[in-house]
């Protein structure tokens, strides 16, 4: 009884600590418009011919880092148990999702979870059966926010990833500090003013790598669900994307997510570039990651034929009330 009174606390302060405010709504606000900011600064920028090697090598390694941190710790290991990882990895793993600011861990595998129960049915918080916007970022701004306790619940009681959702803001401040810290000292060794590289540092590392982060993520639930081809028969109106299978580090296989979305391998073939995969199959070689979780052969082809799935994954459910903790 007390690991389960214990359980319901920290849920409910969880749920609190994110309850609507003027406060959180700005920052929903601030979420979706001062990327854009960035973007429209960045222009500036570049209209003037003030960027160099150093700004784009930002933008293209914290996007990578952040990237990986979404496909990687929150999506594949976090709500789909696809593989674990080492205790370093698994927080690394989840830092660098929160530092993508798509919301906190907790909040984005309840989310998530939440779709897979209901996809593109009344109950999936981002179909685009109710509008390509509102899959892509009105779910957002109607302020969508999770049960926890119902779609997260078992994940309640990991130190590990209560921590980093409790920090989340933490982290979203870490990655943005980052690139102006390192644009400042990149700066001030080509003796440059490091405020101005600080400045630029923040801009492309930080709120022009922001909003490629969460556009590319937030187009797999819209575009991903609305255009591409659909390789297996699934119940909801998943996509395969070429574009966003390469930009979103293959998540942009949605089809083949939805049709077995415990893998962690979405590219099903030479021809579906997963980078996240591969970075999964270097981390098992070398030992910090374990139970991968892969499809056969001859599931992939059975479903190809539309017969039943011999062996199908477990089927993600919300916890029913009286199970939860």
């Amino acid at each position: 009884m007390g690991d389960i009174s214990e359980t319901n606390s920290l849920s409910t302060s969880i749920s609190h600590a994110h309850a609507t405010t003027p406060l959180t709504k700005l920052i929903l606000l601030a979420l979706v418009w001062l990327p854009i900011v960035g973007v429209i600064s960045a222009i500036v920028l570049l209209w003037n011919q003030w960027v160099n090697w150093v700004d784009l090598t930002l933008f293209l390694g914290m996007y990578t880092v952040c990237a990986f941190g979404i496909t990687l710790g929150y999506h594949r290991m976090l709500t789909h148990k696809a593989f674990q990882a080492q205790s370093w990895l698994k927080t690394a793993l989840l830092i660098s999702g929160s530092m993508a600011m798509q919301g906190p861990a907790l909040h984005w595998a309840a989310t998530h979870t939440q779709h897979h129960a209901n996809s593109d049915e009344e109950d999936d918080p981002h179909s685009p059966l109710k509008s390509l916007w509102h899959a892509h970022v009105g779910w957002i701004l109607n302020d969508f926010r999770p049960d926890i306790q119902k779609y997260a619940g078992a994940m309640l009681k990991d130190p590990i990833i209560v921590f980093v959702h409790k920090t989340f803001w933490l982290w979203v401040f870490v990655g943005l500090a980052i690139p102006a810290l390192i644009g400042a000292g990149a700066a001030h060794l080509m003796g440059h003013s490091a405020w101005f590289g600080a400045l630029t540092g923040l801009i492309w590392g930080g709120f022009v790598r922001l909003f490629f982060n969460q556009h590319v993520t937030w187009a797999v639930n819209s575009i991903c669900h609305t255009f591409g081809s659909r390789q297996f028969d699934t119940t909801d109106e998943s996509r395969n994307n070429f574009l966003f299978g390469i930009l979103a580090m293959g998540e942009g296989w949605h089809n083949n997510h939805h049709a077995f979305p415990r893998s962690a391998r979405h590219g099903m073939s030479w021809k579906q570039p997963d980078p996240s995969a591969w970075a999964i199959w270097v981390m098992e070689k070398v030992g910090v990651v374990k139970d991968v979780v892969l499809i056969s052969r001859k599931r992939i082809e059975a479903r190809l034929r539309s017969e039943p799935d011999p062996t199908p994954d477990p089927v993600i459910l919300p916890i029913p009330a009286e199970q939860r903790d």
